[in-house]
């Protein structure tokens, strides 16, 4: 076929099926992966307990997923031009529904995680194809109210994660949190069979195995393998002061700075990194990669913050995200309908992030240890309003200007990048909550002193009260000190918990600037327009 006829038929194809109908599917494909990176978190506790593992083997679950799934998003546009992108989505749905049966009737952890690693392993597949077919299925004017679905599973997903996992753990058994995914795998499996189809331009672009880059492959497993495998286990074992985690850093490292350099100059890359030469590509990782630290690491703090300090369950901590997630699903439909096509795509995105700013800030100013529970689902409310704000128009604005023959390797790279933010800010975060909690107990310690007036008038006041309680003369002192103790380390870490907030809200009021580097348009317009 000429190069005019080709041109001519890419140009006259339309997919067969209602687009809108297409994107709902295969969406619900992504959403059932993504809620899996989540809803595990909670069960962990029973999961140790019905294998007889401790807590800290269990962990490994979670490990074993996030390593696999990220190796394969950097490859999927390489697998999808080897298989072909629809057998290749396929094949990713039938395997990781295969995956979630196994991993339910699991008997021991060994079983649970070779089942993880293999469900890790297709699910990693399912993101970057589902936005590959929006890209091809809709046009660039109507991607951003496409992107609008995506959002749905990209940040409805991880937060209702966790209060679904608590309600099926707590109501049924942690086996049914893999179970939910057979009866969404085998409908979605069909549902794509049946509505979509390889556009002809991703029908000519196939691979062969005498075009694998065995090279950057290993580079890429190194490098994201070892990267995972220290940002999920380094809380655990004390980030650097541990040697395996020196050497997973070493590893990491190596691999993909490795991999950068060999993927930029080999000819046939198994990823093809040119794509970070367009513009609004390049900045719209950078954003998403912001917007996702913050995501993840507050979607982290907040349940954290309310059962560790404030005595909430699993399940009424889950449930404090909850509002949010329900106003996102409220406003991302307007955003997308009513701003992408009449406003600035980069003026949404700067108004997102003074929101999201704002909203952290309001965070650092409210923590208390008297906080209730609406105020932390407004807490949390007013963080997604600016998330609501980011999403749809980043993606949009990301993809506008890619070439199309660009489209697979972009995506895979868009959601590593969004899935590597999130590990990231869940462990950063974790990190300072735990250093900033030492920082303020040595210095509220130091004033635990007899030559500190307000502390004596406190012991005094403390050992009154137990007097009149009944506690024994010799225990008064003792007992007072302990009272001292656990409050001061509340509020240590309350602080903690503060400075995280404020250090979140800095850092999206820096971004605002840089919102502006994006070339100014409209969803739909052409690059420089309007």
């Amino acid at each position: 076929m000429s190069g005019t006829a080709e041109r001519q038929e890419d140009a006259n194809w339309r997919p067969g099926a209602n687009p809108w109908l297409i994107a709902v599917i295969v969406t619900l494909a992504a959403f059932m992966e993504i809620l899996d990176t989540t809803i595990v978190n909670v069960s962990l506790p029973q999961i140790a307990g019905s294998v007889s593992v401790s807590y800290e083997d269990a962990t490994w679950t979670l490990t074993s997923y996030l390593v696999a799934n990220g190796i394969v998003l950097t490859i999927s546009g390489w697998l999808g031009r080897l298989l072909g992108r629809k057998r290749y989505f396929l094949i990713c749905i039938a395997m990781f529904t295969v995956s979630s049966f196994l991993c339910g009737i699991s008997a021991d952890l060994g079983q649970l995680i070779v089942f993880r690693l293999m469900q890790g392993f297709f699910g990693g597949g399912l993101q970057p194809n589902q936005q590959s077919i929006l890209l091809d299925t809709f046009e660039p004017a109507q991607r951003g109210r496409a992107f609008s679905v995506v959002a749905v599973a990209v940040i409805f997903a991880p937060i209702i994660g966790p209060t679904l996992g608590g309600w099926i753990t707590d109501n049924y058994t942690w086996r049914w949190i893999f179970f939910v995914n057979i009866p969404i795998g085998i409908f979605t499996f069909f549902a794509v069979a049946r509505l979509v189809e390889d556009p002809p331009w991703v029908q000519r672009e196939r691979s062969s195995l005498e075009d694998v880059d065995y090279v950057g492959l290993a580079l890429i497993t190194l490098g994201l393998g070892c990267l995972q495998i220290m940002l999920d286990r380094g809380e655990d074992l004390d980030w650097f002061s541990s040697p395996q985690i020196r050497l997973f850093g070493a590893g990491g490292a190596a691999g993909i700075v490795g991999a950068i350099v060999w993927l930029l100059h080999t000819d046939k890359p198994v990823v093809n990194l040119r794509v970070y030469a367009d513009r609004n590509f390049a900045l719209g990782s950078v954003m998403t990669f912001g917007i996702f630290m913050i995501l993840y690491s507050t979607a982290v703090l907040i349940p954290q913050l309310a059962q560790v300090q404030l005595g909430y369950t699993a399940f009424l901590a889950g449930l404090v995200l909850s509002p949010g997630a329900f106003l996102i699903l409220l406003l991302i439909p307007l955003v997308a309908r009513g701003l992408l096509p009449n406003v600035q795509t980069r003026y949404i995105i700067a108004f997102g992030f003074v929101s999201l700013g704002a909203s952290l800030a309001y965070a650092y100013f409210e923590i208390n240890p008297m906080l209730d529970f609406w105020t932390m689902c407004l807490l949390r409310a007013g963080q997604t309003f600016g998330l609501a704000f980011l999403f749809v128009p980043t993606s949009a604005i990301s993809y506008s200007t890619v070439p199309r023959a660009m489209n697979n390797d972009a995506t895979a790279l868009y959601v590593l990048v969004r899935n590597v933010a999130g590990s990231i800010g869940i462990s950063l975060a974790a990190a300072l909550v735990v250093s900033r909690s030492q920082v303020h107990q040595a210095y509220l310690a130091s004033h635990l002193t007899p030559l500190d007036q307000p502390y004596n008038a406190l012991v005094s006041q403390l050992t009154g009260s137990l007097r009149a309680l009944g506690v024994a003369p010799n225990a008064l002192q003792s007992t007072a000190n302990g009272l001292i103790e656990q409050q001061l380390t509340q509020q240590a870490a309350l602080l903690a918990y503060m400075d995280v907030f404020a250090i979140a809200a800095i850092a999206a009021f820096l971004v605002v600037p840089v919102t502006f580097l994006f070339r100014g348009s409209k969803a739909g317009a052409a690059p420089g327009g309007h």
